[in-house]
């Protein structure tokens, strides 16, 4: 996945691409991965990095969604649950199942939870993780020894999907190139062109390290920008309206000692109405989130006080010894992109998360809501509109059974190179053939200096904060330690690319502003 490579193909400004997919996260890589995959020629462009915004910070679970079973939302859950099943087959190396624990403190509570996952297992029907079960308050104990033994009637276990949500970004932009797509980052949406009768005929773009500008003909333009796709749209019509919510979802992470266990925890009714999660993810502890309605779309949003001490006080009352903002290890906020409701005073946690698709009187085409499970569906949802408003021909979609690139079955999860999948072979080769790259980045953790290396060989990788967030992912892992380890990799970077002192300097000083929020 070589970015110089990707924008040579830009070049050609007679060229009519079938589509031009805006938004390099979840969505965006989605779309392009099933345009691609039906054999339309492709554009993906991504105005920082992949999963720079939304897509890195989530809860790094792939599910069906409890809560909205509590809602009654039983569509909803069924189709994330079945697009779980396919999320599960076609990436293997980065979902994996997950146990959860419901502790509860009352009988009632034991039937009401009990009853309520043995219809979320029935609606998962053929793409099941594993079978809900009623357990005793000592099994409680035993599953999740930090619970609070006070009270406890028992509790039930119940399955999902957790992954690495970032890496999953990556390994659908190579599937996209692999399938013939251009994704390239740091690459914007200057301007939307349309034709004489108005409607939309392509996008400008722009090389944003560069500075190179390029005039993309296109049949169709989706607009997948997320938290910004109010930005694309104003493109196509300067007098359009908000239609989206950003909703800020926050983080902490916390050592392993404040689990000890391989299950993860879920809150079932907290005490602002949401569900709290306590999910093991490389050998530490993610806990959230919140829901908080905000005025303005950030890609970079600063975690709130309120917010971190709405998760420490809820874990506290499920976590023995209770955790305090000492024990946090890196905090961590994304915006939700929800559908603006028609009502106003509706709070963010009652907007729906279905997803929604917008075709303008132009032809713009946008995507918005829904969430990481199903973000599969959304792209066959989005291309399928695209057919039937008559942009390009009609194709199956083929991604139901499309291995995303990496795709190994059973991958060891004591190693934590598993989430490269197949690749990890090349990277120990690598390794092998020089020997310096077997040293850590951190005395603490165990990236390795082949894997920055290999990021910006084959990820795309320009920028330190694109190593050490989203590439390996030791920014949400522990803040500090990736803030030690920002100058050695802005100097494996300069090595690789040819950048100068200057280059380093300004690299560590950007990536520690950047990492400061996320340290407490």
């Amino acid at each position: 996945m070589n970015r110089e490579e990707q924008l040579s193909r830009l070049k050609d400004s007679e060229k009519v691409w079938d589509v031009v997919v805006i938004g390099g996260g979840a969505t965006g890589l989605g779309c392009a991965v099933d345009a691609a995959s039906r054999g339309y020629s492709v554009v993906l462009l991504e105005r920082e990095d992949f999963a720079k915004c939304t897509s890195s910070r989530s809860t790094k679970l792939v599910h069906g969604g409890v809560r909205y079973l509590q809602k009654l939302e039983v569509d909803l859950v069924r189709e994330a649950l079945h697009e779980r099943g396919i999320m599960k087959r076609n990436a293997p190396h980065l979902v994996k199942d997950q146990s959860f624990v419901i502790s509860n403190y009352s009988h009632w509570d034991n039937l009401l939870y009990f009853c309520g996952l043995l219809f979320y297992d029935i609606l998962s029907f053929g793409f099941g993780y594993g079978r809900s079960r009623f357990i005793s308050a000592e099994k409680v104990m035993r599953y999740i020894p930090t619970s609070q033994r006070e009270g406890l009637k028992g509790g039930v276990v119940y399955h999902d999907g957790q992954f690495d949500d970032s890496r999953m970004a990556i390994n659908l932009a190579q599937t996209a190139i692999e399938q013939g797509a251009v994704a390239v980052n740091y690459t914007s949406a200057e301007k939307i062109m349309h034709d004489n009768a108005g409607k939309i005929c392509g996008v400008v773009a722009r090389d944003v390290l560069g500075d190179t500008t390029y005039n993309l003909k296109a049949r169709c333009v989706i607009n997948a920008a997320g938290i910004f796709v109010d930005e694309v749209m104003r493109m196509d019509n300067a007098t359009h309206t908000r239609s989206i919510v950003p909703s800020q979802g926050t983080h902490i992470v916390l050592d392993k000692k404040f689990l000890q266990s391989d299950y993860a925890i879920m809150v079932p009714k907290t005490s602002d109405g949401r569900v709290l999660f306590a999910v093991p993810w490389h050998d530490k502890v993610v806990v959230g989130t919140t829901d908080i309605e905000r005025e303005e779309s950030q890609s970079e949003p600063k975690p709130l006080d309120e917010e971190i001490d709405f998760i420490l006080s809820t874990a506290g009352h499920y976590m023995n010894p209770a955790p305090t903002r000492a024990d946090i290890l890196s905090v961590f906020a994304g915006q939700r992109p929800l559908a603006a409701p028609k009502k106003s005073g509706k709070s963010s946690k009652e907007v729906s998360r279905s997803h929604k698709i917008i075709v303008s009187e132009n032809n713009l085409i946008t995507i918005t809501g829904g969430k990481w499970t199903s973000y599969r569906l959304m792209a066959e949802d989005t291309i399928d509109r695209a057919i039937a408003k008559g942009l390009i021909e009609r194709r199956k979609c083929r991604t139901r059974s499309l291995k995303i690139h990496g795709w190994r079955p059973a991958p060891n999860l004591q190693d934590h190179l598993y989430v490269y999948g197949s690749d990890q072979d090349a990277i120990r080769a690598l390794m092998a053939e020089q020997p310096a790259l077997a040293e850590p980045l951190s005395a603490k953790y165990g990236y390795t200096t082949a894997e920055v290396v290999w990021a910006v060989r084959e990820e795309m990788a320009q920028t330190v904060e694109d190593v050490l967030a989203r590439r390996v992912r030791l920014l949400f892992i522990d803040a500090r330690e990736a803030r030690q380890a920002a100058r050695r990799v802005a100097e494996i970077i300069a090595a690789e690319r040819g950048h100068d002192a200057e280059w380093i300097e300004a690299q560590v000083a950007s990536f520690c502003a950047v990492a400061d929020n996320y340290i407490v």
